[in-house]
């Protein structure tokens, strides 16, 4: 059967694209290839992340019972990467499950990603 739809990117809301798509730019090493006012896109591969201003945004609370969407991340050392996105501003949520197989963390808008040895 053929694919009805190709994903192209993965929107996140946010209150400051610009700052965001920086951090993210500094996580992944994938370059800015669009910024403006309201949004800001990260990558030229066949899926890109990208940023989109939302007047008022706040981050989602955790632990929460509402669901919300995170990336997964794969780092090579679970414990020298975490350390290096809390230099970069993530902060480490005090709720971690998983059992130390991965660790959750918050970009600093609040967006949840979690990391992962890979």
């Amino acid at each position: 059967m053929a694919a009805l739809a190709e994903p192209t990117a993965i929107i996140i809301d946010c209150a400051a694209p610009g700052a965001l798509a920086e951090f993210y730019r500094k996580v992944t090493g994938w370059e800015v290839t669009h910024l403006d006012d309201d949004s800001a896109y990260l990558g030229d591969g066949p899926i890109q992340l990208a940023f989109q201003r939302v007047p008022g945004y706040r981050g989602p609370g955790w632990p929460d019972a509402a669901k919300h969407a995170h990336l997964d991340l794969k780092v090579a050392d679970l414990e020298i990467a975490t350390k290096e996105l809390l230099a970069l501003g993530a902060t480490r949520p005090e709720f971690q499950p998983g059992e130390g197989q991965w660790t959750v963390l918050a970009d600093p808008e609040g967006h949840l990603f979690c990391i992962a040895a890979g």
